[in-house]
């Protein structure tokens, strides 16, 4: 029965209500996959221990705890790219479980290596869409902070619509914060800050706003691919109420 189905946590494997393949409306889209020599040798030699299968989550018995071996907070992060906040966040707070998702799986490949660098084991990375991971895998309040840093801006006008922070989201993502949890975002996009600012500010779950620059994250390649084309940084915070 169509009531029955799950909407499948793989991109593009949604189906219609009569059963019929239809292509989804995506934030994001997957990139190629062949690894680097360096690439490589970080998928083999850690992807055993820190990456969950896409096929794991299909599991009805599925648990993040088993993954990561104990039961502690969790801090979710939405693109965590080639993992460099991903690293030097989660090795500064080891009492907290990591769960990084990204799509592009050599820069998956990228994040294990800097991870391990950092001695940051307390991280997992998944690849399959966050937003199913929010409605299916987390709870309500079951997420201590979210980070969405750089989301892809979606810049041309006929691709606005599949920018990942929309009202819908904004509120999924914020049933899943405990309360007094924040949500952290930053984005080099003028108009996508000001979406966020627009779309968060009317949830009612939410209170915050534009915020100076979090200290702690460290300066990606795509904050500085924004500051060399000259485009302002915006970091942005909303703690769950309620």
């Amino acid at each position: 029965m169509a009531e029955d189905r799950v909407r499948p946590a793989r991109p593009h494997h949604k189906l219609t209500d009569d059963g019929r393949p239809m292509r989804e409306v995506l934030s994001y889209s997957r990139r190629g996959s062949r690894f680097t020599p360096r690439q490589a040798a970080a998928w083999e030699a850690h992807h055993e221990r820190w990456v969950i299968p896409d096929e794991a989550v299909d599991d009805p018995g599925f648990s993040l705890a088993s993954w990561f071996g104990r039961e502690a907070p969790l801090v979710v992060e939405i693109g965590s790219g080639i993992g460099e906040a991903t690293a030097a966040l989660a090795a500064t707070r080891p009492s907290y479980d990591v769960l990084a998702l990204e799509v592009w799986v050599p820069g998956v490949a990228d994040a294990l290596g800097r991870v391990a660098e950092a001695g940051a084991a307390n991280v997992r990375f998944c690849s399959v869409d966050a937003v199913w991971v929010l409605e299916h895998l987390l709870g309500e309040g079951q997420v201590a902070e979210l980070w969405t840093f750089f989301p892809d801006p979606w810049h041309k006008k006929r691709h606005l619509k599949r920018r990942l922070v929309d009202a819908p989201f904004a509120h999924l993502a914020a049933t899943r914060l405990a309360p007094g949890a924040l949500w952290r975002l930053a984005t080099d996009w003028a108009d996508y800050a000001a979406q966020m600012e627009a779309v968060l500010g009317a949830e009612p779950l939410l209170e915050g706003g534009v915020v100076p620059r979090w200290e702690e994250r460290p300066v990606t390649r795509f904050e500085r691919k924004g500051l060399a084309a000259d485009r302002e940084i915006t970091d942005l915070a909303y703690r769950r109420v309620g």
